[in-house]
């Protein structure tokens, strides 16, 4: 299977550039993977979708205002960095631009409160630099940080809580698990009323899931490495959705990726964290996850191979050839897919 299979063709008007303004609003495409089947709504409407018995699994990861702007102290030459994973206390791997100004030993001022060193550069480029805050680290970050916006939206983000879902809680992404942020608190009280249960799983989202994937043949593709975690109370709520006959529905590739990561590590959803480097693609066999609900992904990315593993290539295909006719509004604060 070649990268090439699957590209197809976005007209650029269509990358959505701002989020609506109200969440639930997006439009919704909803695929049935069995027949191909495609129907068009209102995201609002997924809870007619839903039945009581089924667990939606959501990822609760909440992003770092990771992008950050540091003037070295000798030359006053400005770098810029986005955080990109915590090594220790105050320790941090980042992307540098221009990389050049940004050696071993250089010293750089983000504000009064937040220096930092570069301890070493590594083989990939990446930095290593190590912080010194005026008080807590990410309260410092907080003042000084913006959100790291994917590379294809232009606009400034003037409220940072819209690249946020509103389940947010555990600190440590460099992306937003865009799916998520369709939903609002109300529709999530609405849903557990009706009997959906309601799971979190945590993967903080690296920077490497808009990586490109330049090798032609699909399967010589090397992932990137994102942190899981999975508590006891989630891996109940779902070992007995799927003992009661319900369906597991996942909010997102993250929270997809994290689930089939848990089950082929261990054969069953199960309390657990580590890191993983799973590669959905077409021939993957699902263990858990028995929907989706996703936004539509960049032509030839590792996320739309995720999505025709789950929902079959051609229907996949298909449904983005049609969300193209109808002008949905793509990535990741586009409308969205649910696929069942």
């Amino acid at each position: 299977m070649k990268t090439s299979d699957f590209f197809y063709d976005l007209p650029e008007e269509l990358i959505a550039q701002t989020p609506l303004k109200k969440r639930d609003s997006s439009r919704l495409l909803r695929l049935d993977r069995k027949s191909g089947a495609v129907t068009h709504g209102v995201f609002s409407d997924i809870k007619e979708s839903l039945k009581a018995g089924d667990c939606l699994v959501l990822n609760n990861t909440r992003v770092l205002p990771a992008r950050i702007y540091g003037t070295r102290k000798d030359t006053g030459a400005v770098v810029e960095f986005v955080l990109l994973k915590q090594k220790s206390t105050n320790v941090w791997e980042c992307l540098a631009g221009p990389g050049k100004k940004a050696k071993t030993g250089y010293e750089f001022k983000f504000s009064d409160n937040l220096e930092a060193e570069v301890l070493d550069v590594l083989p990939d480029g990446n930095r290593i630099l190590e912080f010194t805050p005026k008080g807590e680290f990410f309260a410092c970050l907080d003042e000084v940080g913006q959100m790291p916006l994917p590379p294809y939206i232009k606009e400034k983000l003037d409220d940072k809580e819209r690249y946020q879902t509103v389940y947010s809680k555990e600190l440590g992404s460099a992306a937003a698990p865009t799916a998520g942020l369709h939903f609002t608190t109300e529709m999530l009280e609405e849903l557990k009323a009706k009997g959906v249960n309601i799971a979190y799983v945590t993967l903080h989202v690296g920077l490497g899931t808009f990586r490109p994937v330049k090798v032609d043949d699909v399967t010589q593709h090397k992932m990137h490495s994102e942190h899981y975690c999975v508590s006891e109370e989630t891996a109940d709520i779902i070992n007995r959705t799927k003992q009661n006959g319900g369906r597991v529905i996942c909010v997102g590739t993250t929270s997809c990726r994290t689930l089939e990561s848990v089950a082929k590590e261990y054969g069953e959803i199960k309390e657990c964290s580590g890191d993983t480097e799973i590669f959905i693609y077409p021939g993957f066999e699902f263990k858990c996850m028995d929907g989706l609900i996703t936004n539509f992904h960049l032509p030839e990315s590792t996320l739309i191979m995720l999505v025709s593993a789950f929902a079959g290539y051609d229907n996949t295909m298909n449904a983005y050839k049609q969300a193209v006719e109808e002008r949905y509004r793509f990535f990741s604060f586009g409308d969205a897919m649910l696929i069942v």
